[in-house]
């Protein structure tokens, strides 16, 4: 009992992290039809900015802002790559993100070296039906939860997030009464780079990153997406509880190297039910 509730809590904490990932796949997605492939090389950048702000002795909250800041600076950039030149396509834009993880690599390696980093998160433990739970596994869901909260609010009560939706429903609509569909698109970025940033700098104080961390974190924030059907942020929360878990008693009972194969797979699978989906459908209205 004790083991299957230590891994329930680490898979509920990876789960949080997925789902930021993810929200963030989600929102570059909806606005701008580009498939982000340098999502997890936020949360890289969060969780190295942060470790290196703190050995400066900045105070936890104030480093974690800050790289969190960073990570939505690197998105925004990433974004004017990918679709700062008007008439790019989706397709397009899909490499040039892929061009700016490669290069996040080399610019990584530069600054921070090629060992794995981490840092201190809240220090001490509760104990749960004799089991030690480090508190920054219990700092973890709250935190998630009130971004998530934070998002319905931001995409149902203010312009940007109206302007946004509007986006994601119909650009060429959106476009004629006004609206800056480019501009929405780098918003879109930026807040996406936010987001992977928080999953950064909540889950390196619990697995270190490397310069190659964010490949595993794509892979496993654009399953949870997957699950979410890629429509609304808030449903990636669900999907990355359900991965996160999963994989944690895949690797708490199994072996660990396959946690990534259960995301991969998983991904695979729901792709061809799609694909099966409509193929059937598409034979029905023939």
């Amino acid at each position: 009992m004790s083991a299957f509730l230590s891994y329930l809590i680490h898979g509920i904490s990876l789960g949080c992290g997925f789902a930021l990932i993810a929200s963030g796949i989600i929102i570059i997605y909806r606005v701008t039809r580009v498939v982000n492939l340098a999502q997890g090389m936020f949360a890289v950048v969060a969780g190295f900015s942060a470790a290196s702000v703190l050995d400066a002795r900045v105070p936890h909250p104030l480093a974690e802002l800050l790289a969190i800041a960073a990570a939505a600076v690197v998105g925004t950039l990433t974004g004017f790559v990918a679709i700062g030149k008007r008439g790019t396509s989706p397709q397009a834009s899909l490499i040039a993100t892929l061009g700016v993880g490669v290069l996040g690599y080399a610019v990584e390696v530069l600054i921070w070296g090629d060992q794995p980093r981490s840092f201190t998160g809240l220090l001490g433990s509760y104990e749960l039906l004799g089991v030690d739970i480090a508190k920054q596994y219990l700092l973890i869901v709250p935190v998630t939860l009130f971004v998530f909260a934070g998002l319905e609010l931001f995409f149902e009560r203010t312009y940007a997030g109206k302007a946004m939706s509007a986006c994601a429903s119909n650009p060429y609509a959106a476009a004629l009464q006004g609206i800056g569909v480019l501009r929405m698109g780098l918003y879109a970025f930026g807040l996406g780079g936010a987001l992977g940033g928080v999953a950064g700098v909540l889950l390196t104080p619990l697995q270190p990153v490397s310069y190659d961390s964010d490949v595993s974190l794509f892979v496993n924030g654009f399953a949870t997406a997957i699950l979410a059907g890629l429509k609304r942020p808030v449903l990636a929360l669900a999907g990355g509880l359900v991965l996160g878990v999963a994989e944690s008693m895949v690797a708490g009972y199994a072996k660990a190297s396959y946690q990534s194969s259960l995301a991969l797979l998983l991904t695979l699978a729901i792709l061809i039910a799609q694909a099966v989906r409509r193929e059937a459908l598409h034979t029905v209205e023939e």
